[in-house]
């Protein structure tokens, strides 16, 4: 079983073997934890992105990366559902963590720190993030051992404590 754990952090500074990028749907960078990751990665990260993902990558699905000058082995990306934009089908955001888990059993990655995927400004609540980031780990069967939920303040790194004591 996956154990999953809450951290308060910047994602950009953890030493695990992959990190998860909230993407744009263009994987150029972009801003939130998407330019923090492009920024603090360096041009190797955008360079990846641009060979890896010529055309981009569609909502709800991952891929990875290097992660240039990051601690962490690899960064994978993923776009969640932009709900300002109309895309409000939950299952969109839930794939993001599912296809992200699968990404990781993929290259080998052990322990995988996540943001709160659509939280941010695709306008997704941080409750139903943390619920989709739940239901991804529990449904699947994952050669990935450790979940980390980052929470980027306390408040956030709170909630999902509660919703893991919950579980």
């Amino acid at each position: 079983m996956t154990r999953v754990t809450a951290i308060h952090a910047d994602i950009t500074t953890l030493d695990v073997d992959a990190i998860v990028n909230a993407a744009n749907s263009a994987m150029r960078g972009g801003g939130g934890v998407d330019g923090a990751i492009h920024r603090a990665g360096g041009p190797a990260v955008l360079a990846d992105c641009v060979a890896r993902f010529p055309d981009g990558l569609a909502t709800g699905d991952a891929g990875w990366t290097t992660a240039g000058d990051l601690p962490a082995r690899w960064i994978i990306h993923t776009v969640g559902p932009n709900r300002h934009a109309g895309q409000t089908d939950r299952a969109l955001l839930v794939s993001c963590y599912r296809r992200s888990l699968e990404v990781a059993a993929e290259i080998g990655a052990r322990d995988v720190a996540f943001p709160l995927v659509g939280a941010g400004i695709y306008g997704w609540s941080k409750e139903d993030s943390i619920a989709a980031a739940l239901e991804a780990v529990d449904s699947s069967s994952t050669a990935v051992e450790h979940v980390l939920l980052v929470g980027y303040d306390a408040s956030t790194t709170r909630q999902i404590e509660v919703a893991l004591a919950d579980r």
